[in-house]
């Protein structure tokens, strides 16, 4: 450190090689690359602990209608009036602004309410009546809101934790403002920008920004910065090449789609150099615009033109025909697949009969309806939309027809629709906790009576869960057992049945039908039950038979099987026929959730919902329905939609693949582009009007699609 005194101003003036600030003394060490990590403690914010959101009581979920009296349950974590402390608490607070219990909380003094949910700064005086002693009582009052704080952060029983978060609400940080770093690190900048700044930009902004960038900096920066800016945007590159512009570096790994998730990966090996390696890809292009197809073909390409090999497993046209080699798995599904049908160049299988075969060389089609349904005449108007990257826009849904949100990826479909649209409707019908995304009003609720989205969440989340208890049909299987002469001389009730429940189930593996062997350092191992080699039942339970089947056997059926073994049964039959309709036939009733796909477990719910009796006037909502389904699959998918729609309903439908576009009676596009370029609905109304639509990058592609099936 040095200080000159200037002789002619008689001032001093301070200098430091460390970085110090004479003037406020504020001094900081060297940086180090933990500085701006928020998964450091050197890096995070103290506040929110690097992850830029707390959890915060919501008022409005604490009073949800101030029109009550608090006697009456007006604040919600109280509940209707006792005789305990708080009430007597606040019974005294409330009469220094001469209120009482009964006063409805609209009619108390806004101070009054803040002092009840806030805690008071003075101490609350207490009559002596109230509490029936001789002498007044003073005491502190912390109120409401830190008693719900003070229980979130302490330890609770399941129940009660689940009690206190439907009061709580995520927050942005108000230390970082929900930039995960500390004060420290958002205070070093090159060019203007903090890292902070860096991440929030679109990979295509921030590729743009660190190109421009080399001349901005002095001689003695551009020596140390080259080598990394070069580094930088050879990863930005590979980024941008797989159809992740739009993405951000802060976004949230949770909120990736799964083919997201696997072009991150895949920009990761590419731009590792390696060669010699076997890449396997499991449907790369989830999610994935047409657009922006070829750039993840070429991606693959270069991987393999490096000297390595590529597997992908995909249901994709564009990909199928760029392999150097396919292998069709078929000839059916379930069951009635599990053979090689066709190994060999793609020119060479579309000369072959293979039912893959048939869709690429057009022998078999989805085809273009001939007439778009009119709708009821009915809509559904979410206005103001600001969350993410929305443009303040205004969603009008025509009700009565099957609706497709088309866009480039990134371009807000699911930000409008499943982060805000499903949201509203859920809190409306079920009273969900889930908070949407910023918005001005909602109009036409009355126009519908329920929302369901069908999405491809497992349809349990042990292996114990399976098709026939989701769907429900499990428990009428249970009950027609029951009724059978030998259940009835036993006195068996439908719990014997069960594998879930003490009694009929096998002792030695509680049900599961396996037992799980621990391997130490190895992954663990099943093997079948030594006692019931499987069946899951004991022997008594198993010696009930329906048609010579037992409860066993019966899970063990495939959907085609057990809908000709039924046929005899109407509520039974209904509820597996659906299951059939959607191209189930092949799974087993009893098939472990665990080891259905995405697609499998959309269906299946599907179909739940095709067995449940309609009114005719429900709002579906699915997002990217086709992933992981083969041509002969979005068929059957198509035909399920339909129905759905015939019936008087409304589909929405969040979708790239053309095949299930082109059947749409109306289309709302997004874009123009994906991230902060897009947000806006560049073009709606029926397919044959979107494909003229000038601006929009989905159109050449919807008139391409029904140009080819007309020809």
């Amino acid at each position: 450190m040095i200080t000159v005194l200037d002789a002619d101003t008689n001032q001093d003036r301070h200098y430091s090689k460390h970085l110090m600030c004479p003037v406020t003394g504020l001094s900081y060490r060297d940086p180090s690359p933990h500085d701006f990590s928020f998964n450091s403690t050197q890096g995070a914010c103290p506040h929110c602990n690097g992850l830029g959101v707390v959890n915060d009581i919501d008022i409005d979920k604490v009073i949800p209608d101030r029109t009550k009296s608090i006697a009456n349950g007006g604040i919600a974590p109280l509940g209707k009036k006792k005789n305990t402390l708080i009430f007597i608490e606040i019974q005294s607070l409330l009469k220094v602004y001469d209120c009482d219990l009964d006063t409805p909380i609209s009619e108390i003094p806004d101070e009054a309410i803040n002092e009840i949910l806030q805690g008071s700064t003075r101490d609350v005086r207490i009559p002596a009546e109230l509490i029936h002693t001789t002498n007044d009582h003073f005491i502190k009052y912390n109120g409401i809101v830190k008693h719900l704080q003070q229980m979130a952060d302490g330890e609770l029983s399941a129940s009660a934790e689940k009690w206190v978060e439907q009061f709580n609400r995520q927050v942005v940080c108000p230390e970082c403002h929900g930039r995960r770093l500390n004060k420290i690190a958002l205070h070093y900048f090159i060019d203007g920008k903090n890292i902070a700044d860096l991440c929030e930009m679109d990979l295509v902004s921030l590729h743009r920004w660190i190109n421009e960038l080399l001349p901005k900096l002095s001689p003695n920066q551009q020596k140390i910065g080259e080598e990394i800016i070069k580094e930088v945007n050879s990863h930005l590159r590979f980024l941008l090449d797989v159809g992740l512009g739009y993405l951000s570096l802060s976004r949230g790994s949770a909120t990736l789609s799964g083919g997201e998730s696997q072009r991150i990966r895949l920009a990761t090996q590419i731009g590792s150099g390696l060669v010699n390696v076997i890449y396997i890809l499991d449907e790369p292009s989830i999610g994935l615009h047409q657009r922006d197809n070829m750039r993840l073909i070429h991606s693959l390409q270069s991987l393999r033109d490096t000297g390595n090999t590529v597997i992908v497993v995909e249901h994709d046209k564009d990909m199928m025909l760029h392999a150097d080699n396919i292998v069709d798995v078929g000839p059916m599904a379930g069951r009635h697949g599990g053979q090689i049908v066709f190994s060999g160049p793609p020119l060479e299988m579309l000369k072959s009969s293979t039912l893959t075969a048939q869709y690429l060389n057009g022998q078999k089609e989805i085809p273009v309806p001939k007439t778009r349904r009119k709708g009821n005449g009915l809509t559904l108007t979410l206005s103001g939309a600001t969350g993410n990257n929305l443009k303040n826009i205004t969603l009008t849904l025509p009700l009565g027809k099957m609706i497709c949100i088309t866009g480039v990826s990134g371009s807000g479909k699911s930000s409008l629709i499943t982060n805000t649209l499903l949201p509203i409707l859920s809190k409306h019908f079920y009273r969900s906790l889930e908070d949407p995304l910023p918005y001005s009003a909602i109009e036409g609720l009355e126009n519908i009576d329920k929302v369901i989205s069908v999405d491809q969440s497992p349809i349990g989340r042990t292996p114990r869960s399976n098709p026939a208890t989701y769907t429900g049909v499990f428990s009428d299987i249970r009950n027609l057992f029951v009724q059978l002469p030998e259940a009835a001389i036993r006195g068996y009730k439908p719990g014997r049945f069960s594998f879930n429940t003490p009694g009929g189930r096998c002792p030695t593996c509680k049900g599961n039908g396996y037992k799980v062997v621990e391997m130490n350092f190895l992954p663990s191992v099943t093997v079948p039950c030594e006692t019931c080699h499987g069946k899951r039942y004991n022997r008594e339970t198993l010696e009930v038979r329906f048609k010579g089947k037992s409860i066993s056997d019966v899970l063990d059926m495939t959907v085609d099987q057990a809908v000709d073994f039924f046929e005899a049964v109407p509520n039974i039959l209904r509820k597996i026929k659906t299951l059939q309709d959607v191209g189930l036939g092949y799974i087993r009733l009893g098939q472990s959730s665990t080891t259905l796909s995405g697609g499998e477990s959309q269906r299946v719910k599907l179909a739940t919902e095709l067995s449940k009796r309609d009114t005719g006037r429900t709002l579906y909502i699915l997002d990217e329905p086709t992933t992981g389904l083969h041509f002969e699959d979005i068929r059957i998918l198509n035909q399920v939609l339909t129905r759905l729609v015939d019936k008087g309903n409304t589909v929405v439908v969040i979708e790239h693949n053309l095949d299930v576009i082109k059947i749409a009676d109306h289309i709302i596009d997004m874009g123009p582009e994906g991230g902060d370029a897009g947000g806006q609905i560049v073009a709606e109304g029926t397919p044959e009007q979107v494909a003229k639509a000038k601006g929009s990058i989905t159109a050449p592609f919807i008139k391409a699609e029904l140009a080819a099936k007309k020809k």
